[in-house]
């Protein structure tokens, strides 16, 4: 990690500045939603012009070990909060065309970010999920997530070993390219948009799964819907519904393909979709229009 600069006004501008795309990634990854990783960010601002930076060996690593600790307690209030969600939590999404790059896509960050990452990250302790993260998306060693949890290096190896478990068990992966998924989706819009039920069948794995977020503010089923008639029902009676009302939009969902659905020229939902490459096997819906606001895009 760089050293801590010239403890000057400007120097403390830039030095946050340059930390600010991976404490960004290190608090959405925690919370989920842009507005508290803005927030998290915000409190972190205001210790940083408080604190003696002339004492730090490394601004990064002070800013990284606050940003972490923010994140943990704003998570505990957020998982009392999130109890008594409607229906699912998932993410808020972050979205961007394919060609275009948002200042969190170009920040050359390690690990990932994928909505169904963050579905199974939810069922983690805050200090898990922080283990976890540090870990396997930012590659800290145990020594340094010992210092930022305030535990020894043998309880951060369980919290990480525990946390690995889970992911593993309840997270579906595949080595897919994003090439071959944007093809996938583009056969599932094409299919979607004729109304073609056999060829939306064909592109779902049979046990295919759909989870909904609505927040208690629009419709969202309020169980986990699985099977591929059923879910190809679904597309297919709106498809037969709203004809050309609905439309399809392939863009980037939080860094892999998915699909953002608009009706009547508004955006309805963004949709973080999972393939094997041949296959749709998960679907994760996005229709909490709280969630949905930050999406900069139209048709």
């Amino acid at each position: 990690m760089a050293s801590t600069p010239s403890d000057t006004p400007d120097a403390a501008i830039d030095a946050f500045a340059a930390a600010r795309p991976k404490l960004f990634s290190i608090a959405y990854r925690m919370l989920g939603t842009r507005a508290d990783a803005e927030d998290v960010l915000q409190d972190a601002w205001l210790r940083w012009h408080k604190v003696d930076r002339s004492t730090l060996q490394s601004a990064e690593a002070w800013l990284v070990t606050v940003v972490t600790r923010l994140a943990i307690d704003r998570l505990r209030l957020a998982k009392a909060e999130r109890e008594n969600y409607v229906g699912w939590w998932l993410p808020e999404p972050l979205v961007e065309e394919i060609d275009e790059r948002t200042p969190e896509a170009v920040a050359e960050l390690a690990g990932e970010l994928s909505v169904a990452l963050l579905w199974v990250l939810e069922r983690l302790s805050p200090e898990e999920r922080a283990a976890f993260l540090m870990r396997q998306a930012f590659d800290q060693d145990y020594a340094d997530i010992a210092t930022v949890l305030g535990k020894s290096e043998a309880a951060c190896r369980q919290l990480v070993h525990r946390a690995a478990e889970r992911v593993q068990q309840e997270r579906p992966r595949f080595d897919v390219s994003p090439g071959a998924q944007h093809r996938l989706l583009q056969r599932f819009v094409h299919a979607a948009r004729s109304s073609d039920r056999a060829a939306m069948k064909a592109l779902l794995a049979d046990d295919v799964q759909v989870v909904g977020d609505g927040g208690g503010k629009v419709p969202a089923f309020l169980h986990i819907l699985r099977g591929a008639d059923r879910i190809t029902n679904l597309y297919w009676a709106m498809a037969l519904r709203l004809k050309e009302k609905v439309v399809y939009r392939i863009a980037q969902i939080n860094g892999e393909p998915g699909l953002l659905r608009y009706i009547d020229g508004k955006l309805e939902s963004a949709q973080s979709v999972v393939t094997d490459g041949e296959r749709i096997v998960a679907i994760y819906a996005v229709r909490n229009p709280d969630k949905l606001a930050g999406i900069a895009l139209h048709m």
